[in-house]
């Protein structure tokens, strides 16, 4: 990740019942031992400069072993109102020990939770990356699903667009990934959409709006082409 030119995209989508909440959108970031610490406290910065009611962070924030880069995750960690799940990449990595360092963030790997909004209890969810069975890690589906199927106001994260069906199905108003970083390199995203249903950015599905962000960081070479990187915040109407 080396967020040398920090832009904010402007996002305005449809989710019913949930009109004016506004959700600052970072995924992907795959820091690693070359990431400077002052690109992540210049992100960091930026980001809480930002009116947002929360920041959900949708997996790979890392790309080697935590305690490698334990200066940048300290600095990471600032960041305010920040829920998370993983990705492929924190997983493999290991998950165990990068949730001891982000002790600011709120990990939502299976797990549910109501948060407040102009008086009203908003359902927020999140499932482990489907990498974890690998890992022997369990996905609990069918919790979250039930979850998010019995409280209409609902929102969902995860890493990888294969599990917006999730949300369909269970009626959630916003589901929110990453994974895909757009392609990265064009043509390389005709490669990537023949594995997921979506590569980037908007799409309604039923009463389920679904947004998958392009990502910070960078994987395997550290370029981009035709795929910029993304800090998105998401204004619902």
């Amino acid at each position: 990740m080396k967020p040398t030119k920090l832009e904010i995209k402007n996002l305005k989508v449809k989710a019913k019942n949930l009109q004016g909440l506004q959700i600052l959108h970072l995924s992907d970031l795959h820091i690693n031992k070359k990431t400077k610490i002052e690109d992540i406290k210049k992100l960091v910065s930026f980001c809480n400069d930002i009116e947002y009611d929360f920041l959900a962070l949708t997996g790979d924030i890392i790309d080697c072993k935590a305690d490698k880069i334990i200066p940048q995750l300290e600095a990471l960690n600032l960041l305010k109102k920040v829920f998370y799940i993983s990705g492929n990449h924190d997983i493999f990595y290991g998950l165990k020990r990068l949730k001891t360092l982000l002790t600011n963030f709120t990990f939502l790997d299976n797990k549910t939770i109501f948060i407040k909004y102009q008086n009203k209890e908003i359902a927020l969810a999140g499932i482990s990356d489907r990498f974890s069975k690998f890992f022997k890690i369990q996905r609990e589906e069918k919790k979250v699903f039930e979850f998010l199927k019995n409280n209409e106001d609902s929102i969902l994260l995860a890493h990888q667009p294969k599990d917006y069906s999730l949300a369909v199905n269970s009626n959630t108003k916003l589901f929110l990934c990453g994974h895909t970083h757009g392609g990265q390199v064009f043509p390389f995203h005709y490669f990537v959409r023949l594995f997921q249903p979506f590569l980037a950015g908007i799409f309604y599905k039923k009463n389920t709006c679904v947004y998958v962000n392009k990502g910070l960081g960078t994987w395997g070479i550290d370029f981009r082409y035709k795929a910029d990187s993304e800090i998105t915040l998401l204004k619902l109407c």
